[in-house]
């Protein structure tokens, strides 16, 4: 059995990206959206999530980008020295995480602020997930299903990548994803971790996901091989789609133009096409 759970990361970051969501979730083809806390389009999205019933809604955690849910004074190892801004710089992040020099009860606090928030709005949170993939490091993840336990949430992406599962020759073909591809190969040395303080916590999570490496770079070729490359067993696959307009030029991210092809994609009759070819049941985190 293959079992496919297809997320749109960044729920609520502009309208446009919540009406791409929206338009992939009535194509059938997107089954679940992390919301974040944190954004400008956070309550137009609360609108669409409690209109969408087939659409179910996790967190996207956000301890990168953006100003904190939490009291500034409450979080400050999580902010931008000086400021009252979380750091913006994955790398940054990353070198203070592994020197042990973020707070886990200021981790754990933000994130059930987060939480708390969307539940509050009335939403029922599926599960939890991180912008930029920051959980899959211990020091971060460990403090995140504390806080996850804390409001209920049952279970967590598994961020690492079956990467054997993935054509090599369609990544060869991109230039672009070879170095996406040494940076997720390279993080992999955090899996056996993530997957011994989830059991541990007690909360669920898939095989892994499909989708990091091609960020960016999606077309359908390249979603062509990666549903025709699922294994048995379930699985994530996470996306981006949107719409590059002036909303998302007021925001920080590298991803702009490639949302709107992401849109595409997943809106087109053929990927439905593909994941009944394949035998691939689309599921939410509600059924893991």
């Amino acid at each position: 059995m293959r079992r496919l759970i297809i997320n749109a990361d960044d729920f609520g970051l502009t309208a446009g990206v919540n009406r791409a969501i929206s338009e992939c979730n009535q194509a059938g083809t997107v089954t679940s959206a992390t919301l974040m806390a944190n954004a400008t389009a956070f309550l137009p999205a609360v609108e669409i999530a409690r209109a969408s019933p087939k659409l179910r809604v996790g967190c996207h955690v956000v301890l990168i980008d953006g100003a904190p849910v939490s009291r500034p004074d409450s979080v400050r190892s999580l902010l931008t020295p000086g400021t009252n801004l979380l750091r913006t710089a994955f790398t940054d992040f990353a070198s203070v995480a592994l020197r042990n020099k973020l707070s886990p009860d200021e981790i754990a606090t933000e994130a059930a602020a987060q939480l708390r928030k969307i539940q509050s709005a009335g939403i029922e949170l599926t599960h939890f997930d991180t912008h930029k993939h920051t959980h899959m490091f211990p020091q971060v993840l460990r403090p995140l299903l504390r806080a996850a336990k804390e409001c209920g949430i049952r279970a967590v992406r598994n961020p690492f990548v079956p990467l054997k599962a993935l054509a090599i020759a369609h990544i060869l073909r991109q230039p672009k994803l070879w170095v996406r591809y040494s940076e997720v190969n390279i993080l992999r040395r955090y899996a056996a971790a993530f997957q011994a303080e989830v059991k541990q916590s007690g909360l669920r999570t898939t095989d892994g996901t499909f989708g990091i490496v091609a960020t960016g770079a999606l077309d359908q070729n390249l979603f062509n091989a990666i549903v025709g490359s699922v294994p048995e067993g379930t699985w994530e696959f996470v996306c981006h789609p949107g719409y590059n307009d002036s909303d998302l030029s007021e925001v920080a991210t590298r991803l702009r133009a490639s949302r709107d092809a992401e849109r595409d994609v997943l809106t087109s009759p053929e990927s439905k096409q593909q994941l009944q070819r394949h035998g691939i049941e689309l599921i939410s985190y509600a059924e893991l």
